[in-house]
């Protein structure tokens, strides 16, 4: 539920023996699975009322361990980085409003397979920006995701999506927009992954702070936080440790040892985990039409991002 940015560290990297490989990927696909298995815990532990409030509660228990490991890298931003963060901060928190309220509103399956549109809406308005032309084949394979959502939506019949469906769809094109960003702020190309990722994070908890404090805005989180029980500070601490601290670790340290591009392509099996964990554990029942809905939504994504990957 949280892609991490790993900006800041593209070098070529020696290829691996099988068995080093094996061992860098398998946390790697770990991190897949606990974001996969995120929207279900978010569903469980989460209503309309304390959507803001768990946002609070989550993210304030990792930055000040993100902080502390990132104090020194943290002095050496310049006042450029600090801005351009925030500013990916702002979008970043607009991002985990409209995933966490989305997922309040429709099933684990289809937030996390509609979310996973980003890889397909990212290369299209990239080159929108560019002025350059997408390969049929990548064209080809955002048709295909299109109807497949369209087919997961409708998978209780023919209806108007659910207020959740479109949310997640914006919270996908804001993910295309915080990407965009990063790529295109100037001043945080130099910043390392770990300061970068703090400020972004300390940005969108002030937002979720501002917001919370905003009258019919929900419960405050210090109310949310006394009436959870064992249940719920476990599924708030899977999200906060596993889903965002350790996942963040995880990847800095798999990216020094295999490529970028080989961590992404396992954090791209995130959607499928996600379907799993709905399906298995959250009682999720797509229906042969959302089950034709979900195949193309994995199908178009895997086959966009081979053609993007081919174009660049």
């Amino acid at each position: 539920m949280l892609e991490t940015p790993l900006t800041s560290i593209a070098v070529p990297v020696p290829a691996l023996a099988p068995r080093r490989a094996w061992l860098t990927d398998l946390p790697v696909l770990l991190v897949a699975v606990v974001w996969g298995a995120s929207y279900l815990a978010a569903k469980d532990i989460t209503t309309p009322a304390t959507v803001v409030a768990v946002l609070v509660l989550r993210f304030a228990i990792v930055l000040p361990v993100l902080a502390v490991a990132g104090l020194h890298r943290l002095r050496v931003l310049t006042a450029a980085q600090w801005r351009g963060a925030g500013l990916l901060g702002l979008i970043l928190s607009g991002i985990f409003l409209l995933e966490t309220y989305g997922v309040v509103h429709t099933s684990a399956t289809n937030a996390g397979l509609i979310i996973s549109l980003t890889m397909i809406f990212t290369p299209l308005t990239e080159a929108a920006v560019t002025r350059t032309a997408p390969s049929r084949g990548f064209l080809a394979a955002a048709g295909l995701s299109v109807l497949g959502v369209v087919l997961l939506s409708q998978s209780g019949g023919f209806t108007a999506p659910s207020a959740g469906d479109l949310l997640m769809l914006l919270a996908a094109i804001a993910r295309t927009a915080h990407v965009l960003a990063m790529s295109r702020i100037k001043a945080v190309r130099g910043a390392g992954s770990l300061p970068l990722t703090t400020v972004q994070l300390g940005s969108a908890v002030l937002v979720f702070a501002v917001l919370a404090a905003v009258p019919g805005a929900g419960e405050a989180p210090w109310r949310v936080a006394a009436g959870f029980g064992a249940h719920e500070w476990a599924g708030l601490l899977f999200l906060s440790v596993f889903c965002t601290l350790l996942a963040f670790f995880v990847q800095m340290w798999a990216v020094r040892r295999t490529s970028p591009s080989r961590v992404s392509l396992l954090l791209g099996t995130e959607p499928l985990w996600a379907a799993a964990a709905g399906i298995a554990i959250g009682g999720d029942r797509l229906g042969a039409v959302g089950l034709c809905g979900g195949l193309l939504v994995l199908a178009g994504t895997a086959w966009g991002r081979r053609s993007a990957t081919r174009d660049a």
